[in-house]
């Protein structure tokens, strides 16, 4: 029996997979809103209702791939090094996403990479879609503070200041490569827009959150 659901649902993830790439493929190819569900679904060679099982919306055949990075910010303050703040680790971990040119911080100029962000900051329905994936980020961050005996409010508020930076960092990013920068050009500008930007909320929230357990000696 587990071994039948095992190879259940490793043909479902292969299903959900394909068609997330054809998906993409198409949308790269004719443009998001010259596509529509019935084309993707034609391509992958599956009916619509079998497309709509593994994705609500057309706009999450492209944005799901955002689901893998939604506990990230949590997980990066949960394990975060004893007498470090909350937001002293959300930063640090950011500075070093960049100087790895990971996609998440929009500081990446490979092309494929590239066209996908162009895709996903020109398209309204997806950037209004998106919304849907931070909430969740904002949602799991939150709950790994209250853990931390931080009382519900302030959680929140810390938590919707914290992705959003992190958003609109990736954002700028972008905007400079697609001006014609590459990676290792803006590079510089991106670690000084993220110093400033983790600063100005350091300054609040280093003050509202617990002080971080000391370091041991």
């Amino acid at each position: 029996m587990e071994n039948t659901t095992g190879l259940r649902e490793s043909k479902k993830l292969r299903t959900r997979r394909r068609l997330a790439a054809t998906a993409l493929e198409l949308f790269l190819e004719r443009g998001f809103d010259a596509v529509s569900v019935a084309d993707v679904a034609a391509a992958a060679e599956v009916s619509k209702p079998t497309l709509f099982r593994y994705f609500p919306t057309k706009e999450d055949l492209l944005l799901d791939r955002f689901a893998d990075h939604q506990d990230e910010v949590a997980r990066v303050v949960r394990d975060r090094p004893a007498g470090r703040s909350p937001v002293g680790a959300v930063h640090a971990h950011f500075l070093t996403a960049l100087a790895e040119r990971d996609p998440i911080t929009g500081l990446c100029d490979h092309p494929g990479v590239l066209a996908f962000q162009r895709l996903l900051y020109t398209t309204a329905s997806l950037e209004s879609r998106l919304s849907h994936y931070t909430d969740r980020e904002v949602e799991l961050l939150a709950a790994a503070l209250e853990a931390e005996s931080v009382p519900p409010l302030a959680a929140r508020l810390a938590a919707v200041q914290l992705v959003a930076v992190r958003h609109e960092l990736g954002r700028e990013n972008w905007q400079r490569l697609a001006a014609g920068q590459s990676a290792d050009e803006a590079h510089p500008a991106a670690v000084a827009d993220a110093d400033l930007a983790f600063g100005m909320l350091a300054d609040g929230l280093d003050r509202a959150l617990p002080a971080p357990p000391p370091t041991p000696a």
